[in-house]
């Protein structure tokens, strides 16, 4: 593991799916305001902050009228529902493999950390039980520029004391493995090949993932 010092996770998607939650709160905002949101489109936000998200759905639902004030507090609104959701959460929703393989890379000796731009990663990771897996966690708290600006990932480096090269980013969005391109480090898609060519390897889950795979990048 001598090339490898620092595994930087993002959450969603990765370790755990909040997609369905995400979903649910969207979708409830979009059918109170007067038309339907789909999964499909729930697919195309993510790694796309919350603001940005809205703007979209308000797009799909031909919405035009909204003041920035008015989108504050759609988007407020959104996210007490989703956090109403996710105060239930347990560590059996954690990801088939995740925490195996993160163990596996504690003992080995390598750093972890969380890189990821949702706010509520702290509380996400403290029901999933997961948060003394990690030895640094870089939320949307933390951040200002959405990947795939690299910010996220450099600072998990820092924080880490690792050089962005010694670095391995694990991401299911486009967006995320182009922001691990960017900082200088290796990528691990979570998902679709077809989708995101750009990682260095794919694999479907982290219970795909192994420590040999990780020497050979």
């Amino acid at each position: 593991m001598k090339n490898i010092q620092a595994c930087i996770f993002d959450l969603d998607g990765v370790i755990v799916d909040t997609a369905v939650y995400h979903y649910k709160a969207w979708k409830r905002l979009a059918n109170d305001i007067g038309f339907d949101f789909t999964e499909h489109q729930n697919e195309q936000l993510k790694g796309v902050s919350r603001i940005a998200s809205l703007n979209l759905i308000l797009g799909w639902g031909n919405v035009t009228d909204k003041t920035e004030a008015d989108k504050l507090e759609l988007a407020t609104r959104k996210n007490e529902w989703y956090t109403e959701m996710i105060s239930k959460m347990t560590p059996a929703e954690i990801l088939p493999g995740a925490r195996e393989f993160v163990q596996s890379c504690r003992d080995a000796g390598i750093k972890t950390a969380i890189g990821s731009a949702s706010k509520n990663t702290p509380t996400i990771l403290a029901k999933l039980e997961l948060l003394s897996f990690f030895d640094a966690v870089i939320d949307g708290n933390s951040v200002t520029n959405p990947k795939p600006d690299p910010e996220v990932f450099l600072k998990g480096a820092e924080a880490l004391h690792v050089a962005p090269s010694a670095c391995v980013v694990f991401e299911d969005a486009i967006a995320g493995v182009e922001a691990a391109i960017n900082g200088g480090m290796k990528a691990v898609g979570i998902g679709s090949p077809e989708l995101l060519k750009e990682a260095n390897i794919v694999v479907s889950g982290l219970d795909k993932m192994t420590l040999e795979m990780l020497e050979e990048l």
